[in-house]
């Protein structure tokens, strides 16, 4: 699994609009700035995660996008495949896109690379915008201990 720029920028999107779950919408601008990420970028990603049933948005001066459902709900897995497709290193060993290789019936290699798919997307899967948020929030709080000493 090679993570796009776009599944990056998507995951922090994802954990930002986490962050401010049932609280309105969080303007696009906002997430653009907080997330180091470029807003006419940002607007197709949302675009797509909209389509994917991830997001909601709503228009006006108090607009913006939202989770559709609790971060607690939607793992990583699932964002990444909408952002890059599957997990899987080579096509071979892919449940959603596999591609048959004239060696698979034989090859050490595949095995391989079917063992690190399926710790990849079990940890992903398992994974949601809840807990990597948590994990963001056990960071600052660190960083804090770390500069009031």
């Amino acid at each position: 699994m090679k993570l796009s720029t776009k599944g990056e920028y998507a995951s922090r999107a994802m954990v930002e609009l986490a962050a401010s779950f049932g609280q309105g919408p969080l303007p696009i601008k906002i997430i653009a700035l907080r997330q180091a990420i470029p807003q006419q970028f940002l607007e197709q990603i949302l675009l797509l995660l909209k389509r994917a049933g991830y997001v909601k948005s709503r228009k006006g001066p108090n607009g913006g996008y939202y989770l559709a459902r609790p971060p607690a709900e939607i793992t990583v897995a699932e964002v990444i495949r909408v952002m890059d497709g599957p997990l899987a290193p080579i096509n071979c060993v892919s449940v959603m896109e596999h591609e048959p290789c004239p060696l698979e019936g034989k090859c050490g290699l595949r095995l391989l690379w079917k063992e690190v798919r399926d710790m990849v997307a079990a940890h992903l899967e398992k994974t949601t915008f809840a807990d990597v948020l948590k994990r963001q929030m056990s960071l600052k709080q660190k960083k804090r201990l770390e500069k009031s000493k």
